[in-house]
C-alpha cells in the first residue's frame, strides 16, 4: 500500500510539473544594471571603499592590500594609471578574474568568454573608460549546494588617477556557472 501511494504521488507530481511546462530549477533574473563608485587602494584616506564582491553586489573596504577573501576586484593606480586588481594579483588565492570584451558595447556584451586564456587573475588590468570588461567571481556557493563562479560585465564611466577614483556600471547573472550576460528569453 505504502509503495502504490508513493507512486501516485511521484506520478501526480510529475504531471503538475509537466503541465506547468516550468522547469523548478530554473533561475530567473532580470537585467539590473547599478553603478559604484571605488577609490584607490593606494589613497591615504580610512574607510574607503576599494573593493567590490560582485557577488552579492557590494562595495567593500580592504584594510590591507593582502587580506581578506570576501571580493572580486579592487582598484588602485599604478604608474599613474588606474588598474583593476583581481584578488590574486595582490597575492589572495581566488578566482576572480577578468576578461576584455574588444569591440563590444554595455548592451551588446551577451556572454562572458568561454577561453579561460582570455581572463587575467594575477595581474593588474588598466581601466579604459567606456572598454567593457568581463568579471568572473570568486567562487560562492550556489542555490543548490554546488560550487559556482558568477559571470558579469563591467563598464567604467568616470576614470580619474589624479583623484584616484572610478566610478561604473555593472550587472551580473544569477546563475551558477553561466556566462550569459543577458537573461535567457
Amino acid at each position: 500500500m505504502r509503495i502504490r501511494n508513493f507512486w501516485l504521488v511521484v506520478i501526480a507530481a510529475a504531471a503538475v510539473l509537466n503541465a506547468c511546462d516550468d522547469n523548478p530549477f530554473l533561475i530567473r533574473w532580470e537585467l539590473n544594471p547599478d553603478t559604484v563608485r571605488l577609490y584607490a587602494l593606494s589613497r591615504p584616506e580610512p574607510n574607503l571603499v576599494s573593493g567590490f564582491d560582485f557577488h552579492p553586489r557590494r562595495p567593500v573596504r580592504i584594510e590591507a592590500p593582502d587580506t581578506g577573501e570576501e571580493w572580486d576586484l579592487a582598484v588602485d593606480i599604478r604608474e599613474g594609471q588606474m588598474v583593476w586588481l583581481p584578488a590574486a594579483a595582490l597575492g589572495i588565492p581566488s578566482e576572480a578574474a577578468l576578461a576584455i570584451l574588444e569591440g563590444e558595447t554595455f548592451e551588446s556584451a551577451i556572454e562572458a568568454p568561454e577561453d579561460t586564456t582570455r581572463y587575467v587573475s594575477d595581474a593588474p588590468v588598466a581601466i579604459v573608460q567606456g572598454r567593457i570588461y568581463a568579471i568572473r567571481t570568486r567562487r560562492h556557493q550556489g542555490t543548490f549546494g554546488t560550487i559556482c563562479n558568477y559571470y558579469g560585465k563591467i563598464e567604467p564611466l568616470a576614470v580619474d588617477a589624479n583623484v584616484g577614483t572610478v566610478r561604473f556600471q555593472f550587472d551580473i547573472s544569477r546563475v551558477c556557472n553561466s556566462r550569459d550576460l543577458i537573461p535567457p528569453d
